[in-house]
């Protein structure tokens, strides 16, 4: 028998009633779960949660020492350290919705009361438990080029950050995982549209492997695009997040060697010759249900959790580095100097 695990989640927006929700329907199918608060800083709305999802509503993190084992932090970035530091010290492991912090110093200070506490720490990357990026893991090999485009339609949602950490950061972490190299340079270029903060894009990484990735994200589109697609060796591979599908294209480099030398394509070598199209199998499934089961299962084992801090880290110091190369192109182009993020 598992042990049951109570849990809480602290601010309960759009991204924390979802936490609260997975939490309650694992929960109710029979998981070793049990939710046992909702802290909101409107009580109101902790309350309206807590009487949806079957819980208790709580006014501040500090009443739930001692009634729970972990928690999804899902309060404002700019809170975050503040309030994993509370749960950690009362002995709570957390899961920390991306981007782990406002600043790398944030980061490390919650590093830092993890080492010392011994609590877990998972970072809230949702793209990683997208069922296509699963099905993408067995194919990698050399990755060398990507083409990445994660556009929104606008929302009043997360305009305490940039487009960067809110949107473009799920991209970038899943390309750091893939590439597993450095970054080497970065052009950048954004600019804000309808908030005060950058709301559009564009950007240029070349890493130290030689890979080069373009990045576009965009919360004023006027459609919700989540594609990723990179070349490798004699292989494309796209990924669309949102219909949780791949399609691998690889060329078979005997037969196209034959084909530029005028032979023809041995037999069975399929409609087009030397091409060979796939796509993996992939059984649907929400992310973040696949996310909340890996955070549980890492408090249950004391194991460290597939996303663990040093990625979050990894994400959130490339995102404040692409942050800063957006405010040297708007020094170039004398444009007005943006309030970056903190």
């Amino acid at each position: 028998m598992k042990t049951k695990i109570r849990v809480a989640v602290i601010g309960v927006g759009a991204f924390g009633r979802n936490h609260a929700r997975v939490y309650h329907q694992l929960q109710q199918s029979g998981e070793a779960v049990e939710l046992a608060g909702i802290v909101d800083a409107d009580f109101s709305r902790a309350q309206a949660v807590a009487k949806e999802f079957s819980s208790t509503a709580f006014r501040d993190a500090e009443e739930l020492a001692g009634k729970i084992e972990a928690a999804s932090v899902a309060v404002p970035t700019s809170h975050h350290l503040e309030t994993a530091r509370v749960l950690m010290e009362a002995g709570v492991d957390v899961l920390i919705e991306k981007p782990l912090a406002s600043s790398l110093s944030e980061a490390d200070e919650i590093a830092a009361t993890a080492k010392r506490t011994g609590r877990i720490v998972q970072v809230g990357h949702l793209e990683r438990y997208n069922p296509a990026v699963q099905a993408t893991l067995s194919l990698l090999n050399q990755p060398m080029f990507f083409e990445v485009h994660r556009l929104s339609v606008f929302t009043p949602r997360s305009l305490d950050v940039d487009v960067i950490l809110d949107l473009m950061i799920h991209d970038l972490d899943i390309v750091l995982s893939f590439v597993q190299s450095p970054v080497r340079e970065i052009r950048a270029v954004g600019l804000p549209v309808l908030s005060r903060r950058v709301d559009i894009a564009n950007v240029r990484l070349e890493f130290e492997s030689g890979c080069v990735a373009n990045f576009t994200a965009s919360r004023v589109s006027t459609e919700r695009i989540r594609k990723l697609r990179f070349f490798q060796p004699h292989q494309y591979i796209s990924i669309d997040y949102a219909r949780q599908d791949v399609i691998a294209i690889r060329v078979d480099e005997a037969v196209a060697m034959a084909l530029v030398r005028g032979q023809s394509p041995p037999p069975g070598s399929g409609p087009v010759p030397g091409i060979n199209i796939q796509k993996p199998a992939i059984k649907p499934g929400e992310p973040l249900q696949a996310e909340l089961e890996a955070f549980l299962e890492a408090v249950r084992m004391r194991s460290k959790p597939v996303v663990s801090i040093e990625d979050g880290r990894a994400a959130l110091a490339l995102a404040l580095d692409i942050n800063k190369a957006i405010a040297q192109h708007h020094e170039r182009a004398n444009l007005a100097v943006l309030k970056s993020a903190p």
